[in-house]
């Protein structure tokens, strides 16, 4: 990776991702896509160069590849799991036809395309615990759909036309520095939230939902590995299941009082998260993306713990 657009760079994860590309391939250049109304500003706006990069519009991708001699794509573009099943249409108008747009550039530019899948493509029908690489995928929301045509469409154009095509199956992920913006794993970020501000935390996700969760810095880290990873060595490429940890609402409460023991949670179950959640895996095996381009995993829920409270009561502190 030289030249990087980062479509959908002010979202939760690309305005981090944007950020340590920039710093880790300082001999390139790192663009910053972007849509009207979502906007880069502070060190994000002034340590590199930006572009409105709507997926929706093919001739405006091929513009930016083209002005900054783009070789790696990193499409970020998604509406959120809770907010597709609001708006399912524009969700498949981004998520799809946006990424028909982005892989046809790439396929006349020889760009390498990473493109991130999610949990969100297993559905009530897939095996909850361990849930292997391969398996039946069957999802109940639009999010899922779209995330497993994403896979499917990634795969079809590396066999095709032999684009590189590379992705993760993302599980929630979790951090300090964006907010998330409407997807069912949103509660472990907001749960921190309430706890350094001292509020009670209106849990919408019921006791005993487990999901797949990961911190920021181990979620990052993993969209820039599976890029630079040997692609001799890999057998699968759309989409890698990668895991750090799970736990439920009530796991996830109690790590939280060892630091602030005071902290208290109740219940207000949100019926269509709670659908989702329980169509979704306990926990996915990651054996393929470890033994394949060597991924590990470095936060557990006790480290990242204690790293979100320090960082959220620096960054809410009057």
């Amino acid at each position: 990776m030289k030249n990087i657009l980062v479509i959908g760079s002010t979202g939760q994860i690309g305005s981090e991702l944007t950020m340590i590309l920039r710093k880790t391939h300082p001999e390139g250049t790192v663009v910053a896509g972007y849509i009207p109304g979502a906007e880069p500003k502070g060190e994000l706006l002034e340590s590199g160069p930006s572009e409105v990069a709507d997926v929706r519009n093919g001739q405006q991708l091929s513009d930016i590849v083209g002005k900054y001699r783009i070789d790696t794509i990193y499409n970020l573009a998604a509406l959120l799991s809770a907010v597709a099943e609001r708006k399912p249409l524009m969700a498949w108008d981004i998520q799809m036809n946006g990424l028909l747009n982005i892989l046809e550039v790439a396929r006349e530019n020889g760009c390498a395309v990473f493109t991130p899948s999610s949990i969100g493509s297993f559905g009530p029908s897939t095996p909850k615990t361990d849930t292997p690489q391969d398996t039946i995928q069957r999802p109940t929301s639009m999010y899922g759909v779209t995330k497993v045509a994403t896979e499917l469409l990634s795969d079809y154009y590396h066999s095709k036309y032999g684009l590189d095509t590379r992705s993760v199956r993302f599980p929630g992920l979790i951090s300090y520095t964006t907010l998330p913006g409407g997807g069912t794993t949103d509660y472990a970020v907001e749960i921190y939230y309430a706890a350094v501000k001292g509020e009670e935390f209106v849990c919408p996700i019921a006791a005993g939902t487990f999901m797949d969760m990961m911190y920021m810095p181990d979620a990052l880290r993993a969209a820039i590995e599976i890029m630079e990873a040997d692609p001799a060595r890999l057998i699968h490429r759309n989409s890698f299941n990668i895991a750090s940890m799970s736990f439920d609402p009530e796991i996830l409460a109690a790590a939280i009082r060892k630091e602030i023991p005071d902290f208290k949670m109740r219940y207000e179950v949100d019926p269509v998260r709670e659908a989702i959640a329980q169509s979704w895996p306990d926990r996915m095996d990651d054996s393929c993306a470890r033994a394949e381009w060597g991924w590990a995993p470095r936060y557990d829920l006790e480290t990242m713990t204690k790293d979100m409270i320090v960082n959220l009561k620096k960054k809410l502190q009057p």
